[in-house]
């Protein structure tokens, strides 16, 4: 409630109190008339004021939503920004003309560790699983091969996994030991 409405509040409060008592005062008995204008007066206040809330309500839930809607749209922005430096890298190398593999590779090499830097930044994790126990919720099994390992261990990984802040975005394709 802003301090208007709140002064507006006490000031009808103070006047509630002072009609009251004037109400209450045998002195000055109000006609019927008059009884009924003082209470046509209260209601139109009490609707104003009604309509003044409701407005400043709607006017909140109003700003609320574009705040939301721009939280959504703009929320891409600082993963978007991490990503500008590995678009740059890959344009540069496809510019390149050079013959020289071992510094395309070196290049591309650089390339990945922006990546991989700007999806950390960005809360995306690898899942590389191997050696490690299934788990259906974090790995896809492909196929059951026979292995030395433990029965049910991810033995290789076809494809690596990610999750993006403690939640899978991709589970990792792997193959499992079978049990002996």
């Amino acid at each position: 409630m802003s301090e208007e409405n709140k002064q507006e509040n006490l000031k009808e409060n103070n006047e509630l109190d002072s009609s009251a008592t004037a109400d209450a005062t045998p002195s000055v008995p109000l006609s019927p008339e008059e009884t009924i204008a003082a209470l046509e007066a209260q209601i139109q206040e009490h609707q104003d004021q009604f309509l003044r809330a409701k407005a400043e309500v709607e006017n909140a839930r109003r700003r609320s939503m574009e705040e939301v809607a721009k939280a959504h749209k703009f929320a891409i922005e600082g993963f978007a920004e991490n990503l500008l430096p590995v678009m740059d890298s890959l344009n540069a190398a496809l510019l390149d003309s050079g013959e020289d593999s071992a510094k395309m590779k070196e290049g591309i090499e650089l390339t990945l560790k922006q990546l991989m830097a700007a999806l950390e930044k960005g809360r995306i994790l690898e899942i590389n699983p191997i050696g490690e126990k299934f788990d259906p919720h974090r790995h896809q099994a492909i196929a059951m091969v026979p292995a030395e390992q433990e029965a049910n261990t991810v033995v290789t990984v076809l494809q690596k996994g990610y999750l993006i802040a403690d939640r899978i975005l991709r589970p990792a394709l792997v193959t499992v030991s079978q049990p002996k």
